[in-house]
């Protein structure tokens, strides 16, 4: 009888671990969440991912809205929304409304430092004519090298009008001196892009502006296709002033010199949310703290995006691949986000 019983008791006390656990998988269970997305499609691929993970951490997650920067930093404060995995700091910290650290909070880095902005000029080319900065444009054997439409000036695929980029660049040619020397190409920057891989794959010179993540740099790989290149000395715009030192950066795959003079702000990209959902959820809290990616599997997936793999559909599918391939450090993240839970 004593047997029995003790049996019996390691059979209940079992099957009450079980069932605890069980529950612990799905820490969401009943808890809606409402997230954000940016409207540029660069970011999509990590709002698929995180979405992903909260959905298997048992969180029922609507469709994000799309919505443009401060609209969504708004919406945050205001608790009309819950998250987005699209901030871009210290860029945006202009856009953000009045006391918004009250109501809400930056969690983890989706890439530390991944928001590259730069020049970035064929190897080849950099190679044979030792450009290293921008300054080097004003040699005559240079301009000529990147002069494609015989104006006598080095032709820069740069950012349409009207573009944050294209404002830093017009800021550049200007306090560099360099006005009668580049002539920044201010098209669509998708059609811009492009006509330059064509005349790169043709055998011609690349001389180009981009922002990671992006195709860009997938297609143009840094070290071996492309350098990135410094600007002659950091002279801030007004709205680069309070953040002067993230103008150069370090590590940086591909420049031509560590640490690199960007010129151009270099961004943690991080997961922005309001603090009464984060307080209300420590297991989306720990998921966010530890979710992070290779900048390189970002450009890799936009490359796709960019070759048609666009569609809802075709993100899910990357998401899917992804975790495929990442299964260790996938589980690991949700594993670490469940004993949050607890």
């Amino acid at each position: 009888m004593r047997i029995r019983n003790l049996l019996l008791s390691l059979t209940i006390l079992f099957l009450g671990v079980s069932t605890a656990h069980a529950l612990n998988m799905t820490p969401g269970k009943g808890v809606t969440v409402h997230p954000a997305r940016a409207t540029w499609n660069t970011g999509f691929f990590q709002e698929a991912l995180v979405r992903q993970g909260l959905e298997e951490l048992g969180y029922k997650v609507t469709r994000a809205k799309d919505l443009s920067n401060p609209l969504f930093y708004k919406s945050l404060y205001l608790g009309d929304v819950d998250y987005w995995t699209n901030g871009w700091f210290p860029i945006h910290n202009a856009q953000l409304p009045k006391n918004f650290f009250e109501k809400a909070d930056m969690y983890g880095y989706v890439v530390k430092a991944g928001g590259l902005q730069g020049y970035l000029v064929s190897k080849k080319e950099a190679d044979k004519f030792g450009i290293t900065s921008l300054a080097d444009f004003k040699r005559p054997e240079v301009k000529k090298a990147f002069d494609e439409n015989g104006d006598g000036k080095a032709d820069l695929t740069a950012c349409p009008p009207g573009w944050g980029c294209e404002k830093v660049i017009t800021h550049h040619l200007e306090v560099y001196g360099l006005e009668n020397d580049i002539n920044p190409i201010k098209a669509s920057y998708e059609a811009g892009m492009a006509s330059a891989l064509g005349r790169y794959k043709s055998g011609g010179p690349a001389f180009f502006y981009t922002w990671c993540p992006n195709w860009t740099v997938f297609k143009f790989k840094p070290g071996k296709d492309v350098v990135w290149i410094n600007v002659p000395e950091i002279n801030p715009t007004e709205s680069q002033k309070p953040v002067v030192e993230k103008l150069t950066a370090s590590g940086v795959e591909g420049a031509v010199s560590d640490p690199i003079k960007l010129g151009f702000v270099a961004a943690d990209i991080r997961i922005v949310a309001n603090k009464k959902f984060i307080n209300a959820n420590p297991a989306i809290k720990k998921f966010f703290e530890v979710f992070t990616l290779p900048l390189a599997d970002i450009n890799e997936q936009n490359n796709r995006m960019n070759e048609g793999e666009k569609s809802t559909q075709d993100i899910q599918k990357h998401v899917t691949e992804w975790i495929s391939r990442n299964t260790d450090t996938w589980n690991a993240w949700l594993e670490e986000a469940r004993k949050a839970a607890e």
